[in-house]
């Protein structure tokens, strides 16, 4: 496997583990929001769609057909956390939708350029100058970030964890005992 093949397949895996963290669970349960700040889980995966399209759309002279369903900077600018939650009319079916769309999109640009590619990220400033490898590497590193998180707040839901699938790398222990250990070596502290 060379390192753009290597590459992508790190993408599409974040990628699929950032959408399996969604399987089974309710709409009030994706839209819900798990931290003071607001995240929530179908708002994580909105936030990648925007994300991956800006990386790998404008930032290569590339625009998608439909643009429908990411944030525009118009409606950026009005609300600056548009781009992490699901509106009134959105479902989140629409939201994995959009996702899927777009990394169809951003495919076609990796597909279509060598890693060393040049681009500009204009929102980068006087350091926005890349190539497609350095960007690729930055959104993985951006959507395992996501991932992860999302990895917590699905585990905050229902107790579901693991890397692909419900505890398939998760050893099989006594987690009740295991918390009330960390938390008096806390406490000890």
């Amino acid at each position: 496997m060379d390192t753009k093949e290597a590459l992508v397949d790190y993408l599409a895996g974040q990628r699929r583990v950032l959408l399996q963290k969604l399987d089974g669970l309710s709409e009030r349960d994706l839209r819900m929001p798990r931290t003071p700040t607001g995240t929530n889980l179908i708002g994580i995966v909105k936030h990648c769609a925007n994300v991956e399209y800006g990386y790998f759309g404008p930032t290569f002279g590339r625009e998608i057909e439909d643009p429908s369903g990411l944030v525009s900077d118009e409606v950026w600018e009005a609300d600056p956390q548009a781009d992490w939650y699901a509106t009134e009319d959105e479902t989140s079916a629409d939201v994995v939708a959009l996702y899927r769309r777009v990394q169809a999109f951003c495919d076609e640009t990796i597909t279509a350029l060598s890693l060393d590619a040049p681009g500009r990220v204009p929102w980068w400033g006087a350091g926005g100058d890349v190539t497609l490898g350095h960007v690729l590497i930055h959104v993985i590193q951006d959507l395992a970030r996501h991932a992860g998180h999302a990895d917590i707040l699905r585990e905050g839901i229902d107790g579901s964890v693991g890397f692909m699938s419900t505890g398939d790398n998760l050893p099989e222990i006594d987690y009740p005992a295991y918390v009330a250990r960390l938390t008096a070596l806390a406490e000890r502290s």
